[in-house]
């Protein structure tokens, strides 16, 4: 996380200094930066994955609601964060921002819980995306195999995938979005186009203020933030981007957008096609069995049976872009915290593309120890790896969000480089209270959304704060070996 300088009389941030660990400058665009986004929010996934359990026990047909106020929060979020992108560039993200904010100690401290996040949410993607792909292979062949022989399998393939640049697993990202942005948007934009379901499209059921109000709107608010896991990844690959200081706000901008319109309008869509008043009781149904059928019988009934063949697949492809995509943000995690000497320097090591392949192995491994011992213990794959481990994540990213527009703040006020007050002061002010309340919402509700018993729980909420507590503690410990921020 190199402090970056600025000069009061520019916006242009200035970037790494040429020479070790430095990645590769201009390889990617604003498309590929959002296709990098959108592939770690896992559209698909979270569609069939949390949709159906919002509904079933968050606040019911208000759902939509739900996802347009986390979007709107997003956003305001946003606003902080890509201002004070055009002052610093870095592969650390949000721990550089937090560093230039709140000091370098914390920044540092900050880059171990977001590392954290990351690795962790891969790890639950791992444990769903074994399970789907041994359904796949039982179902089209019959053959029963481990789902840990998948997730071994594709810990290969993605290791190679993020040696191979940050050029090419945009491109592969791409292909893989598309296909499952593809289906829910044909079936959700033909269901608005020709009315909706029995009962309508019914905008008031899902978009009035009573609506989003009623249940547990806690709940479905929690589901729908957590759904916007990942859209941060746009700072992380600034380092890489063109024109950094124009397309990371784009990218970001653009990515938000698309998937609080997406996530509104498909989940919107699928309640009409059930009905206002038999939604919620269809996804408590689907919870007993597959949340999954909630989604994949309206579409069926709509397009064909043959989405049950291709549903399946197009949630694997998914899973697999959102593994590919936190990968990367790990690895460049790790590769920030060599430069900055809290890991050994040797992470630093680049390949011919300038990808961080060393770093990147180190996070392959990182994964590998957090899957194994659920294969190891005969665990579920979806009801223990990916429901604690996703639930952590979302709990230590939100941490992240909250100093990060505190940081912005500080920052702003601090330094006085930039005369827009809303930008600097308002928006990021009103998102670090909407963030810190959407913290204390997971906290109430996190043993509903990670599953386990009360005291797994509050191991995996204490989890957080003591991954800073550890990474303080070894950012001290290599202090006299940190570079000067000056230089």
């Amino acid at each position: 996380m190199e402090r970056q300088s600025i000069d009061p009389q520019r916006s242009a941030p200035t970037s790494p200094a040429p020479g070790p660990g430095k990645l590769k400058s201009g390889a990617i665009g604003a498309t590929g930066i959002v296709f990098f986004v959108l592939s770690a929010q896992a559209p698909l996934t979270g569609v069939a994955g949390a949709v159906p359990i919002a509904i079933g026990i968050g606040n019911g047909t208000g759902v939509p609601a739900a996802y347009a106020l986390a979007g709107l929060l997003i956003l305001l979020f946003a606003v902080g964060f890509t201002a004070m992108g055009r002052h610093v560039v870095n592969a650390g993200a949000f721990s550089a921002y937090i560093g230039t904010g709140l000091g370098r100690t914390t920044g540092l401290g900050s880059a171990g819980v977001a590392l954290f996040a990351y690795c962790a949410i891969q790890a639950a993607m791992y444990g769903l995306y074994g399970a789907t792909m041994s359904g796949l292979v039982a179902y089209f062949t019959g053959a029963e195999t481990p789902w840990w022989v998948w997730s071994l399998l594709t810990m290969a393939v993605i290791q190679i995938l993020g040696a191979s640049g940050v050029e090419i697993g945009a491109r592969v990202l791409m292909v893989l979005v598309v296909a499952e942005f593809s289906v829910l948007l044909v079936f959700s934009l033909f269901t608005l186009f020709t009315g909706g379901g029995p009962e309508g499209l019914n905008p008031s059921s899902s978009f009035s203020v009573g609506a989003l109000l009623q249940g547990a709107p806690g709940v479905a608010v929690m589901f729908a933030v957590a759904s916007m896991f990942g859209f941060e990844a746009g700072a992380i690959y600034g380092e890489e981007a063109k024109d950094p200081e124009r397309t990371v706000p784009r990218a970001t901008y653009t990515a938000v957008i698309l998937v609080t319109g997406f996530f509104a309008l498909a989940s919107w869509m699928l309640i009409s096609s059930y009905g206002a008043s038999a939604a919620a009781g269809a996804a408590q149904a689907s919870m007993e069995a597959d949340p999954a059928e909630f989604v994949f019988s309206p579409v069926a009934a709509l397009l064909g049976a043959w989405v049950y063949d291709v549903l399946p697949v197009l949630l694997a492809t998914s899973l697999f872009a959102g593994i590919l995509a936190f990968h990367n943000s790990a690895s460049r995690y790790i590769f920030a915290l060599g430069r900055e000497r809290v890991f050994s320097p040797l992470l630093l090591a680049v390949n011919r593309r300038q990808a961080p392949w060393l770093a990147g192995m180190v996070q392959t491994a990182i994964a590998l120890l957090l899957v194994a011992p659920f294969a190891v213990l005969g665990l579920d794959p979806v009801l223990t790896l990916f429901s604690w481990f996703s639930g952590t994540a979302v709990l230590a990213m939100m941490a992240m969000y909250v100093l990060t527009s505190v940081s912005v703040i500080a920052y702003f006020r601090r330094a006085r480089v930039e005369g827009r007050i809303w930008s600097t002061l308002v928006a990021p002010g009103l998102a670090a209270i909407g963030l810190t309340g959407a913290v204390l919402v997971i906290l109430a509700n996190f043993t509903t959304l990670v599953g386990g018993s009360p005291g797994t729980t509050v191991v995996l909420a204490l989890s957080v704060p003591a991954v800073m507590a550890a990474t303080l503690g070894l950012v001290r410990a290599t202090r006299d070996k940190r570079p000067d921020p000056a230089e």
